[in-house]
C-alpha cells in the first residue's frame, strides 16, 4: 500500500495536542531575564520628555531603555517588497525615538528577573507626548489637507495594470453593475501568542521565536541589526499557529537580540493576548471600487477594480505586496475581454498590515463573487447559471486569464456539480421560495462561491517581476542513517500544518521505507541550514516536491552501489518495495541494507561516497491554481437580525492529495476563518486611532459551539507545474467561505431590497439593514 494518499494520523499530534513539547515560552536560559515594553497610549504623538529613573532602582529591575538609548544600534525594520519605483518607505524604528504613529508602538522597555516585576515597573516610566491629528479613514487620508502619517504624506504607492480595451468593454454594455464592498481589518489569533528569547555566547547568539519563517528571520535580522549571519542561529520551536501573522520580522525580536547584546544575559518576552491584539500585525484593511460590465445574457465583457488598501502606519516585511497578490485574481475563473486593476497605498496611524491567511487572495475572491451574484440578480438569473456561462471549460486549459496568469488544470463543471448535489441545491432553492411566499419572518438565502486561487508563492523569475526581494524556491535533504532509518530535513518551517507526516509518507513511497523509520527536521538554522520557510500554501507543492527530488537522488546513489554489491549492471537493476532487485533473478538488496554498506565502507566501487544522503532544491515554472465551489445554507430572521448558518458544503480540488485528514483539517479550519470574517471579527478603531477592539471580550471571535458541521469533499485534476501533482489547500477555505456567507446573507434579505451588508453581518447590522430596505 502506497503511503501518498493515506489517511495517516499526524505524527506530531501526540506532543502538541498533549502539550509536552517546546514552546518558546517554555525555554529556560540560565540567568534568564524578562523583558516587558511600554507601549504608546496615543495613535499619533511627538514623545518630549522620557525619563525612565523611576524604574531603574525598583526591585528586580536589571536595565530600562527609552527610543533614544537604543537609537543608533537599532536599525530600521524591514520591507522585502518595493512594488514601485516611487514606493515610499518610511524609517520604521523598533522602537519608537520622537514620534509614534500607532497605538501600541513601543516607546520603552524594562529588563527585569522576572516578567512580571519587569510589568510592573513600567508604571514608574515617565513619557510626555504632544498630540498630533490620527489619520484613519482611507479616503480622508488621501485628501490634501489631511494631516500627514509621515512627511512624506499619506500616498505609499499607487499601481494601475490594464489588459484589453477597457474602455470599450463598458461603451454601451448592456448591463453594467457598480458596487463598493469593504473588507473590514481582522487580528490574527493564533493559539500560541507570540514569544521571543534571544541568547549569547560570546559574539554568537541564538534567537528563539514562534515564527513561521526561521530561514527569512535570520537574514532579516543579520542586515538590521549587524550581526553577522554565520554567527546567528534562529529556531522555531513547535509554533502554535501562526496564519501570516507570524510571517514577520518583529520589534520585539530585533529589540530582544540588542538586549541580549547589551546586556551579556539571555532574555525572554512573551505577550499577553491583549498585547498581542494591539502589536500583531492585521490583515485585510481595504475598499475595493468594483465594476462589471456584461453583455444581456450574463456573458462579461470587462472588470474594473480600484482599491485603497490601508498600510496602516509603517510597511512592515511584505505589507505593500499583499494587496497585489490579488491583482491577477479578481478575474478569477472567468474569461473577460478586458480587465483594469487600480490599487494605491495609503498611510493610516493604525497597527501595520501583513499577512493574513489568504493575503491578497480572500479580498479579490470576495469582490468577484460578490458582484457575480449582483450581476444575477440583475438578470433575475440562477447565480450558479451566471457563473457556467463564463467560466473556463476544463477542454480549455491549460487557459491564459486575462491578467497574464496560465491556469495549468482545472476542472469547476465537476467541482460544482458534485457541491450541488451534496447540497441539495434545487431543493432548498424551492423550500426559499415557499418561504418567500409565506412571508416567514426567518428567510433562507443561498450562498455560492467558485473560487481558485494563486499559491505555491514560488518561481523565482515571477517574484522577480513583482519585484519581491528574494527567490521562491525551497530545500529539502534526506540523510540515510547506517540503520537504514531516515532524516529528513525541510526548509518549510510548520506550525500546524503536519509536515512531519506528510514528508514522511512523501519519502516512505520514494525510498520504499516504512512510514515509521522517518523522522522530520524543521524550523533551526543551524539544522535546515537552506529553506524560504512556510507562507502562501507553498509548503508542499514546492518544499514537498524538494524533498521527493532529495529521496530520488538517494536512491539513484543507491543504485550504484547496489549495482556493485550484487555485480551487475545498473541498467539491470529495477526499485520496487524499497529494494533493488536484478530483474530476471532472486537476488536484491534493499536501501536500508545500502545504507548500511555506505557507512561501513568496506567495499564501496571507486567514485562512490561513504554516504547516501542528497539534497535539492526545487523553484517551479508556475504557481499551482487549486480551486473549488463552496456553497453555503443560511437562515436570517429578519425581526432579529439573528444568522445561524444551516448547512455548509465545500468541495474543492487541489490536485493530488498526500493525505486527505490533513486536506480535511486545512479545509475546516480555512473555513472557520472564513465564516469569522464573514459573521464575527473586526478591529475597530475610533476617530482618534485608538483600537477599541484590544481583548477577547471585543473582538469577537468564533467557537465550535458557533459553526455548523462542514460536509467537504473533493474532485482533482492534477497540476502539471510539479512532479507531485499537488496544489496547495492551506487558504483555499478561508479564500472561498467568505463571499459564499455573505452572499447566502444578501441572498436571504434580497427580496427586501438589501443589496449588501458591510462585514461583519452582526445581527445589528442585518437588522438595520433590513429596516432601512423597509423604510
Amino acid at each position: 500500500m502506497t503511503e501518498v494518499g493515506r489517511a495517516r494520523k499526524r505524527k506530531e499530534d501526540a506532543r502538541l495536542l498533549t502539550g509536552r513539547t517546546q514552546w518558546t515560552d517554555n525555554l529556560q536560559q540560565p540567568g534568564m531575564l524578562h523583558v516587558a515594553f511600554l507601549r504608546s497610549p496615543m495613535a499619533h504623538a511627538r514623545i518630549t520628555r522620557v525619563d525612565v529613573s523611576g524604574a531603574r532602582g525598583l526591585p528586580g529591575v536589571v536595565a530600562v531603555f527609552g527610543g533614544q538609548d537604543l537609537a543608533e544600534e537599532q536599525g530600521s525594520l524591514p520591507c522585502a517588497w518595493p512594488v514601485t519605483e516611487d514606493l515610499v518607505i518610511p524609517d520604521h524604528p523598533p522602537m519608537a525615538v520622537s514620534e509614534v504613529r500607532y497605538v501600541g508602538e513601543a516607546v520603552a522597555c524594562v529588563v527585569a528577573t522576572d516578567r512580571y516585576l519587569a510589568a510592573d515597573a513600567l508604571e514608574a516610566i515617565e513619557i510626555d507626548y504632544e498630540p498630533l491629528p490620527a489619520v484613519v479613514d482611507l479616503n480622508e487620508a488621501l485628501a490634501e489637507d489631511s494631516p500627514k502619517v509621515h512627511e512624506q504624506g499619506n500616498r505609499a504607492y499607487t499601481m494601475k495594470i490594464t489588459s484589453g480595451d477597457i474602455d470599450a468593454a463598458f461603451r454601451d454594455a448592456p448591463v453594467v453593475i457598480d458596487r463598493t464592498y469593504v473588507q473590514q481589518r481582522l487580528i490574527g489569533a493564533a493559539m500560541e501568542p507570540r514569544a521571543v528569547v534571544a541568547a549569547t555566547d560570546g559574539d554568537s547568539f541564538t534567537l528563539w521565536s514562534s515564527t513561521q519563517i526561521p530561514h527569512v528571520l535570520r537574514v532579516m535580522l543579520a542586515m538590521t541589526t549587524g550581526i553577522p549571519e554565520h554567527k546567528l542561529r534562529v529556531i522555531a520551536p513547535d509554533v502554535g499557529g501562526g496564519f501570516g501573522t507570524k510571517l514577520q520580522v518583529t520589534a520585539e525580536e530585533v529589540l530582544c537580540l540588542l538586549l541580549t547584546r547589551r546586556l551579556g544575559k539571555p532574555v525572554k518576552w512573551n505577550e499577553s493576548r491583549s498585547e498581542g491584539n494591539m502589536t500583531v500585525h492585521q490583515g485585510r484593511g481595504q475598499i475595493q471600487h468594483i465594476q462589471l460590465a456584461a453583455e444581456a445574457d450574463g456573458r462579461i465583457r470587462g472588470l474594473r477594480v480600484d482599491l485603497l488598501a490601508d498600510m496602516g502606519a509603517y510597511l512592515v516585511l511584505l505589507t505593500p505586496g499583499i494587496p497585489l497578490l490579488g491583482a491577477t485574481m479578481f478575474n478569477a475563473i472567468y474569461k473577460m475581454d478586458a480587465y483594469e486593476f487600480g490599487c494605491t497605498g495609503v498611510f493610516t496611524t493604525k497597527m501595520p498590515t501583513d499577512a493574513y491567511r489568504g493575503a491578497g487572495r480572500p479580498e479579490a475572491t470576495f469582490a468577484i463573487e460578490r458582484i457575480m451574484d449582483e450581476l444575477a440578480a440583475e438578470l433575475k438569473a440562477d447565480p450558479v447559471e451566471v457563473r457556467r456561462r463564463n467560466w473556463i471549460k476544463h477542454e480549455e486549459f491549460p487557459y491564459t486569464t486575462i491578467s497574464g496568469l496560465t491556469y495549468d488544470s482545472g476542472n469547476y463543471e465537476a467541482a460544482t456539480d458534485k457541491a450541488m448535489s451534496l447540497f441539495g441545491y434545487d431543493k432548498l432553492r424551492a423550500e426559499q421560495a415557499d418561504r418567500r411566499d409565506r412571508g416567514d419572518p426567518v428567510q433562507l438565502g443561498i450562498g455560492v462561491s467558485t473560487y481558485t486561487e494563486m499559491c505555491g508563492l514560488a518561481p523565482s523569475r515571477l517574484l522577480k517581476d513583482a519585484r519581491f526581494a528574494a527567490g521562491g524556491w525551497e530545500h529539502g535533504s534526506v540523510r540515510m542513517l547506517p540503520t537504514g532509518k531516515v532524516e529528513v530535513i525541510t526548509g518549510t518551517s510548520p506550525h500546524g500544518q503536519g509536515h512531519a507526516t506528510a514528508w514522511s509518507q512523501i519519502a516512505a513511497d520514494a525510498l520504499g521505507v516504512p512510514f515509521e523509520d522517518i523522522t522530520v527536521l524543521h524550523g533551526d538554522t543551524a539544522i535546515s541550514h537552506k529553506g524560504m520557510d512556510t507562507y502562501g500554501s507553498r509548503s508542499l507543492v514546492i518544499g514537498g516536491v524538494a524533498v521527493l527530488q532529495a529521496c530520488e537522488k538517494v536512491r539513484e546513489k543507491a543504485r550504484k552501489l547496489a549495482a556493485h554489491v550484487l555485480e551487475c549492471s545498473p541498467d539491470d537493476l529495477e526499485f520496487a518495495d524499497g529494494a533493488f532487485k536484478v530483474r530476471g533473478t532472486d537476488s536484491q538488496q534493499t536501501i536500508q541494507e545500502l545504507a548500511f554498506a555506505a557507512f561501513t565502507a568496506h567495499d564501496l566501487p571507486d567514485g562512490v561516497e561513504a554516504r547516501l544522503d542528497s539534497d535539492a532544491t526545487f523553484d517551479p515554472d508556475n504557481y499551482s491554481f487549486p480551486h473549488g465551489t463552496h456553497l453555503c445554507a443560511i437562515e436570517v430572521d429578519t425581526e432579529t437580525g439573528k444568522v445561524k448558518i444551516r448547512s455548509y458544503v465545500a468541495v474543492d480540488d487541489v490536485g493530488k492529495v498526500v493525505n486527505p485528514l490533513i486536506v480535511e483539517g486545512q479545509v475546516h479550519g480555512g473555513i472557520a476563518q472564513g465564516v469569522a470574517q464573514a459573521l464575527f471579527e473586526e478591529a475597530v478603531y475610533d476617530a482618534e486611532g485608538n483600537l477599541l477592539t484590544s481583548t477577547l471580550a471585543d473582538y469577537l471571535l468564533p467557537t465550535a459551539a458557533d459553526l455548523p458541521d462542514f460536509m467537504t469533499d473533493r474532485t482533482e485534476t492534477p497540476a502539471t507545474s510539479n512532479p507531485l501533482g499537488a496544489k496547495g489547500v492551506g487558504e483555499a477555505g478561508a479564500i472561498a467561505s467568505t463571499p459564499a456567507v455573505v452572499n447566502a446573507v444578501v441572498d436571504a434579505l434580497r427580496p427586501l431590497g438589501v443589496r449588501d451588508i458591510t462585514m461583519p453581518c452582526t445581527p445589528e447590522r442585518v437588522w438595520r439593514a433590513v429596516e432601512g430596505a423597509r423604510r
